[in-house]
């Protein structure tokens, strides 16, 4: 039977749509450029530094799947977080969360700054990168109705991008290009395999893990699907291998290409390998291509932060005045851009602006990640596989080896260059909103006013937000078509929007 929405309609996502929603999400600035840094350290070791984050995903959202497909509601992780441990942790994950995305879609502004740059160098990245926030910001002022659909054609040019350069690749490889020489073999065959040792191995993972982040809108979307029980693992087996295959296959044509020593943050891998064969036409166009996609995921990203936002305020863990009514979240919205804005900025005081949004947003990330392992644990020992069956083997071993290799992950980061920064501001940013929920939940106890009850109320609100916005374009034609069919189905839509 095929889950329903508020008013007994399906609900539209197939296992192949929210694949690609989770791909389109994924695929961005941390990949395109950020592992350029992970190559350096890593050398050719990185192929496996991916094959372990991909593993490392397929666990991360079989332990999801499992708690998901037991409880659907849109709040996922933080909701599951608050079921396992109190409101105090779903607090702590929430927020931490947001941030760790806001100063990463503050990464993903400075990278397409230094990608414009290649154009433009006489533009600093400073005023670029404002602009590109204020431009995002903007854009998600005009509702979801309007953005979803230029989400789609950029989520769509990424893929085509990555494929672009796949098959460039090839052709240089085996010396299909005329006036070009083969590539050979003879560039991987003088890399040392693994340069920075086991600790650059290790510290590579935060940018890999970071590389794959996004995917938990697997769990987040899951309510949204035809079939939950079926859909969400159809849907994380689709998604793990795919991207698992894009990623390997992309990075290790690129080691035939160019030496890993010469890569660095400041100009993207794949440009950089096709410039130095001659093709700068296709570096060109590669990097067009690059801008376009990485904006596809700042512009979905401050859709769901700005959202976030709102819950928060409107369960009583955000201040007040971020509490919005209107359809679109514009308090969040702004609220979010200024956080970019400021977290762009406060890069730019330190040598590496951008090692420094992506490690500190990573770890946040790596943390939200653990969180989701941890919270799987006691849901598994209190409640059993849901409908008696096991999606994630091994257990509980499978969640104790994820969850040592994201602890690992994210106290090796200061083995990589420039992620020292990022790893104290990720300390100092779960420290600051773990006493900032004590503080709140004294203050709450001295006005008598239970946590409970507010985590019950952001779970509602956040429920009925992304149901909402998912399903609105259906509803609204359903509700054209048959404007005659009675006052019944008007007060239904109205108690819904209630």
């Amino acid at each position: 039977m095929k889950s329903e929405n508020i008013h007994g309609k399906e609900k539209g996502l197939s296992a192949w749509q929210l694949t690609m929603m989770a791909v389109g999400t994924v695929i961005g600035g941390s990949f395109f450029l950020g592992s350029a840094v992970v190559i350096n350290a890593t050398g050719p070791s990185v192929l496996l530094s991916f094959i372990l984050g991909g593993i490392l995903v397929y666990f991360i959202l079989y332990a999801l799947s499992e708690m998901t497909v037991s409880k659907p509601t849109a709040g996922s992780f933080q909701t599951y977080a608050s079921d396992a441990y109190g409101p105090g942790l779903g607090f702590v994950v929430g927020w931490v969360y947001w941030t760790g995305m806001s100063l990463a879609m503050s990464s993903e502004a400075t990278a397409v700054s230094i990608l414009i740059r290649e154009w433009f160098p006489g533009i600093s990245i400073a005023v670029l990168g404002s602009v590109i926030i204020v431009g995002v910001t903007l854009l998600n002022l005009l509702g979801a109705d309007k953005l979803s659909k230029l989400e789609s054609g950029l989520a769509i040019i990424k893929v085509v991008a990555v494929v672009a350069f796949i098959v460039l690749a090839v052709l240089l490889i085996v010396g299909l290009i005329p006036g070009t020489r083969a590539a050979g073999v003879s560039q991987v065959a003088t890399e040392s395999f693994a340069p920075g040792g086991l600790g650059g191995f290790a510290g590579s993972l935060l940018i890999v893990m970071f590389a794959y982040s996004g995917f938990e809108i697997i769990g987040l979307a899951a309510s949204e699907t035809e079939n939950p029980q079926e859909t969400v693992p159809k849907a994380i087996n689709y998604t793990v291998v795919l991207l698992v295959s894009i990623y390997i296959i992309a990075i290790g044509l690129l080691l035939f290409l160019t030496p890993t020593s010469i890569l660095n943050e400041r100009t993207s891998p794949f440009v950089a390998a096709l410039n130095r064969w001659g093709m700068g036409w296709a570096g060109t166009i590669i990097n067009f291509v690059l801008i376009t996609a990485i904006l596809s995921t700042m512009l979905a990203a401050m859709f769901g932060l700005g959202r976030m936002i709102r819950t928060l305020a409107d369960a009583g863990q955000a201040p007040k005045w971020l509490d919005d009514t209107t359809d679109i979240p514009r308090k969040g919205i702004l609220f979010t851009g200024v956080a970019m804005l400021l977290g762009l900025w406060f890069g730019l005081l330190l040598p590496s602006v951008y090692l420094f949004l992506v490690s500190s947003g990573g770890f946040a990330v790596l943390f939200t990640y653990a969180v989701i392992v941890a919270s799987h644990i006691r849901f598994r020992k209190a409640n059993g596989c849901p409908e008696g069956k096991c999606r994630l083997g091994a257990f509980p071993y499978s969640s104790l080896f994820v969850l040592v290799c994201l602890i690992i992950a994210m106290f090796s980061m200061p083995f990589i260059g420039g992620q020292t920064y990022g790893f104290i501001a990720g300390i100092a940013i779960t420290v600051l909103y773990s006493v900032a929920y004590l503080i709140m939940k004294a203050v709450k106890n001295r006005q008598g006013i239970s946590d409970n009850g507010d985590a019950r109320q952001f779970q509602t609100r956040l429920s009925t937000e992304f149901s909402k916005e998912l399903t609105f374009d259906k509803e609204r034609k359903y509700d054209e078509g048959d404007r005659d069919s009675g006052e019944d189905e008007e007060e239904e839509y109205d108690d819904y929007n209630e």
